[in-house]
């Protein structure tokens, strides 16, 4: 999906640069590093709820279901200790600092300025392998989540080596968007959108809970667009950057990974939206930098 067919403006200041200039952005300070630690892990047994999600990542993402079983045990039984670690001072932790704080002072802006309020931001775990969250415990197949819980958003490295593998070797402003669609579920967890959804996931049938899981998940990428479209008025990201991302964002679709994994698509269990939505909203909040532009609740489709 080229940028044009999306509906961005190519005329855009945006346009006119190359590669993102994260270099000077001010570092956050909720970064913490436990890569290199033991993931603590949960001793117990597993509930009917970590099989429905065993299965579930299973079909979307193509992974062994009793890998996720033997990570995701329902956050039952009692956590094992934990080995502490020296925070690791590389370039990919750096960025990620870099980008974590930017979105403490875009959020920060945006808060203040369109809803009158004061951003609280999140902290954002680095971790290798495996870890344990307020929301159970998880490894490198989860990919980055949010845990409203903590308020924490987990992020294992590994995970941009496969979006460097995907998208490029120069690819930040995709890892930028990883990290941005995870503080978009933040921001839906201090807005009170999370807890309606679940609210309303509790009195639902499976074909609702995943039609609302989807509209939550293109919400938090439409949230990374309008991060995006701050960071492009400074300049930070050109035409490039804004392609890489939207391939990412093409190539974690539920349609595209469903294929890829069975061969087949099955609607009716979408989670997170085809890889056009994703596209779509992504590209929504880039264009217009408006938090209102992006309801994907009352969407018709």
């Amino acid at each position: 999906m080229r940028i044009q067919e999306a509906g961005y403006d190519r005329q855009s200041r945006l346009l006119e640069l190359a590669g993102m200039k994260w270099e000077d952005l001010r570092r956050s300070k909720n970064v913490e590093d436990e890569r290199g630690a033991s993931s603590g892990g949960i001793s117990g047994g597993v509930g009917i709820g970590g099989i429905v999600i065993a299965l579930i990542a299973s079909l979307i993402f193509g992974v062994n279901p009793l890998e996720v079983l033997n990570l995701l045990q329902g956050g039952q039984g009692t956590p094992t200790p934990r080995s502490a670690v020296q925070p690791i001072n590389d370039r990919d932790s750096d960025f990620v600092k870099a980008v974590l704080g930017d979105t403490e002072d875009t959020w920060g802006r945006i808060f203040q300025q369109q809803l009158h309020a004061t951003y609280q931001p999140p902290k954002l775990v680095l971790f290798s392998q495996g870890v344990q969250s307020a929301c159970g415990s998880a490894n490198t197949a989860v990919g980055p989540f949010y845990c409203p819980s903590d308020q924490k958003v987990y992020l294992d490295m590994a995970f941009f080596r496969q979006i460097k593998a995907t998208a490029g070797s120069s690819a930040d402003f995709a890892r930028a968007y990883a990290i941005t669609h995870e503080v978009g579920h933040h921001i839906q967890n201090l807005l009170g959108t999370a807890d309606k959804v679940r609210s309303a996931q509790s009195r639902s049938d499976r074909t609702t809970v995943n039609a609302l899981s989807v509209r939550l998940e293109l919400q938090a990428d439409c949230y990374a667009g309008v991060w995006g479209h701050y960071t492009a008025q400074r300049n930070l990201v050109g035409e490039q950057d804004v392609q890489e991302a939207l391939d990412t964002a093409a190539q974690i679709g539920d349609d595209y990974l469903q294929k890829r994994a069975t061969g087949s698509v099955a609607p009716e269990s979408f989670t997170h939206g085809t890889s056009q939505q994703r596209i779509n909203w992504f590209s929504r909040g880039l264009k217009n930098g408006d938090l209102k532009q992006c309801d994907t609740f009352a969407a018709r489709n």
